[in-house]
C-alpha cells in the first residue's frame, strides 16, 4: 500500500499527486514532462516535496517531520539511464545493493530474470537487454517495499521488448512487491497494469483499469 499526498515544486512547475496505489502495478502514464519520474524521484527520496505525506505499509517516508533518505526507504528503483558499475562484475553488481537479512537469494533472482550465466562476466560486455536484467536484478536484490522502474524497456528495440517482458511479469507474479511502472507505451500499460494513473502538467486527470483508461 502506497499512500501518495504531496505537493512539490521544481521552479515553475508544480506536481500535485494525491492518491493511494493498492494494486500489485500502478502505471504511471502520460507526456514527456507530466510528472512521472518525478514522482518516481519524490518516492525514492531523490526529490523533496515542497508539503504533505509519502508512506508505504504503513512507515512514513516523507511528512512535516520525517524526510528518510533513499539508503532508508527500501525502496528499489530502476531509472531510465541504468548505471551499472563498470568496475564491478555483473555478480557484485546484483549483490551491491543487497539488505542484510533480506530472504531473496543470488540464486533465486539469476533463476528468475535468468542471469546465471552472466554472473562472472563484465559489464561492458553486456548486451541492451542483458544490462536491463541485471538492473532488475540488483534493484529486487536489496529486498524492497516498492519496486520503482523509470521507462525500463524505452532504449531497446520492439523485439527486445517482447522478451523481456515477461521477465517482468514474472517478478509481478512471483516476489509480490508492489511496482510502480513509467511508461509512454500502450502495449506494456496492458500486459503489465493493474491501474493507470494519467499525468498531464503535474497532476493526476484520470486513473483506473487499463481498459478504461486507454480506451
Amino acid at each position: 500500500m502506497i499512500d501518495l499526498d504531496f505537493t512539490l515544486t521544481q521552479g515553475e512547475f508544480v506536481l500535485e499527486v494525491h492518491q493511494r496505489l493498492d494494486q500489485p502495478v500502478t502505471v504511471l502514464f502520460g507526456p514527456s514532462g507530466s510528472g512521472k519520474t518525478t514522482t518516481l524521484d519524490a518516492i525514492a527520496g531523490l526529490r523533496k516535496p515542497s508539503r504533505g505525506t509519502i508512506v508505504v505499509n504503513g512507515r512514513a517516508l516523507f511528512n512535516a517531520r520525517v524526510n528518510l533518505p533513499p539508503h532508508q526507504r527500501h525502496i528499489g528503483y530502476v531509472p531510465q539511464d541504468i548505471a551499472l558499475f563498470p568496475h564491478l562484475d555483473v555478480r557484485r553488481n546484483v549483490l551491491y545493493g543487497q539488505r542484510p537479512g533480506q530472504k531473496l537469494s543470488l540464486d533465486i533472482v539469476a533463476s528468475m530474470l535468468e542471469i546465471g550465466s552472466l554472473l562472472d562476466r563484465g559489464v561492458s560486455m553486456l548486451s541492451g537487454g542483458e544490462r536491463q536484467r541485471v538492473a532488475l536484478a540488483r534493484a529486487l536484490m536489496s529486498a524492497p517495499d516498492v519496486l520503482l522502474l523509470d521507462e525500463p524497456l524505452a532504449a531497446v528495440d520492439l523485439e527486445l521488448r517482447r522478451r523481456i517482458l515477461p521477465y517482468l511479469e514474472r517478478v509481478r507474479d512471483e516476489l509480490s512487491v508492489p511496482i510502480v511502472y513509467v511508461t509512454h507505451d500502450r502495449e506494456e500499460v496492458r500486459r503489465l497494469a493493474d491501474s493507470v494513473l494519467v499525468l498531464d502538467r503535474g497532476s493526476v486527470v484520470r486513473s483506473g483499469s487499463p481498459e478504461e483508461v486507454l480506451e
